[in-house]
């Protein structure tokens, strides 16, 4: 499904495109929503360093047919209206704008008009989002939690038969670069009874999310096969953790208050279109494992080859030039359950899913300890503390740092992109 918008070769004029360290080359043209100089927030494009504005385009006249139909849908404040269109307009905008940033494309003296520089703009969340859910399809974050809690025991009978998750919370939800207050809840020391104040055991959760596109109607499901069509892209997702009040509380419904205080995203929402040349089998499920049920499995199969990374600064690294820390290196590879799998799941007793609603993957671990994707797997609940280079320590997250989430897609034959950052600090309890 890869076109010539796809072909490594090509270059833009807009030469920041250009740089082989990039996330956004054209061969990218993630979607996103921004405002600049007190402005009302516009859909755009990210290309290099400059945001293409698309509305702004369609008011030139530089966009005609298809193309032109999809862009007046991105007049508005949010993603929806394009997310609700399906993917095959989104593709035909995406090719559009690729022909508009071409090297050598003949407007390019009129697209530059309507360029923004991304350093001067400020993001917003890319989508009114109705309904967030979040999984929990890596099976090492799994095994490896579950053996804190159940040593003996540390995967429930269920997990390699139906994808695990919950609805969250999206009211919650806040774009890349919004601090993170220290939450409060009820915590548990011992037999003592509970306290209520800020937890000190934040942590957070390195996912990816996807959005909905078209949905489906009430009572109606998604077919494996055809889940792609019902994806719009993908994001960075930090699914922040209150781990002392989710031990509290969990028990029986499980998570709750732990999980609603903040979820981070990346502000750049890469198409599966983008995404095409770095399509890649599913992980193969050990020797014995069950074999998905029918209505999950693909004939397809298929997962994306995304490198994921994790870096920290404290407050101490800031003041003395101390680089980021890498807390983590994973790949979204090694997950247990596919997003098509999770789409399909999540619809597969009728549930209605409408454009813009979020899908979290939980969090991302690997087979190795440098693959693990959050404090309490890192640390091992605590008990083998992070030690940084400015001699400080970590077990959870203190108020002062921040964790930065990257991704990023790169396999012979096509040209590197990825997700830009999604970034969090941490500050002190509103207490």
């Amino acid at each position: 499904m890869t076109d010539h918008t796809h072909d490594p070769s090509l270059t833009s004029w807009v030469e920041s495109a250009n740089d082989p360290a990039t996330d956004f080359p054209i061969q990218n043209l993630p979607f996103g929503v921004f405002s600049s100089a007190g402005t009302a927030a516009s859909v755009g494009v990210a290309i290099g360093d400059r945001i293409l504005d698309v509305t702004a385009c369609l008011d030139a006249g530089l966009l005609s047919g298809e193309a032109a139909s999809a862009a007046e849908a991105c007049r508005s404040t949010n993603l929806n209206g394009l997310m609700a269109l399906g993917r095959a307009p989104v593709s035909a905008l995406r090719r559009a704008l690729s022909a508009l940033l071409v090297r050598g494309a003949e407007s390019a003296d009129q697209v530059r008009h309507v360029l923004r520089d991304a350093s001067l703009c400020e993001m917003q969340l890319p989508a009114r989002i109705g309904d967030y859910t979040d999984f929990y399809a890596s099976i090492h974050h799994a095994t490896n939690v579950g053996r804190m809690f159940r040593p003996d025991n540390p995967l429930l009978p269920n997990y390699k038969w139906v994808p695990i998750g919950y609805h969250g919370r999206a009211s919650s939800i806040v774009v890349s670069g919004t601090p993170v207050h220290r939450p409060l809840g009820q915590t548990r020391d011992g037999e003592s009874p509970p306290t209520y104040g800020p937890t000190k055991r934040l942590d957070y959760e390195l996912e990816m999310g996807v959005f909905i596109g078209q949905g489906n109607a009430l009572g109606s499901t998604i077919a494996i096969d055809s889940a792609d069509e019902r994806m719009f892209g993908l994001c960075l997702v930090n699914d922040w953790s209150a781990r002392d009040v989710q031990t509290w509380e969990y028990q029986p419904l499980g998570p709750f208050l732990a999980k609603s205080f903040a979820t981070s995203i990346s502000p750049w929402v890469v198409t599966l279109d983008a995404l095409e040349p770095f399509r890649t089998a599913a992980a193969e499920r050990p020797e014995g494992d069950p074999a998905p049920l029918a209505y999950l499995a693909s004939s397809r199969d298929e997962g994306f080859a995304i490198s994921l990374e994790v870096s920290l600064t404290t407050a101490k690294m800031r003041a003395e030039n101390v680089p980021p820390f890498t807390l983590s290196r994973g790949s979204f590879r090694d997950m247990y359950w596919t997003f098509a799998q999770l789409v399909t799941h999540h619809a597969s007793n009728g549930c209605n899913l409408r454009p813009g609603d979020l899908l979290a993957s939980g969090t991302i671990s690997g087979p190795t300890k440098e693959s693990r994707g959050c404090m309490l797997e890192r640390a091992s609940r605590g008990t083998e503390p992070i030690a940084l280079p400015t001699g400080e320590t970590r077990s959870f997250l203190q108020d002062g740092d921040e964790v930065t989430m990257r991704g990023f897609c790169e396999t012979p034959g096509a040209r590197r992109i990825g997700f830009g950052t999604c970034v969090g600090r941490v500050v002190p309890a509103n207490t």
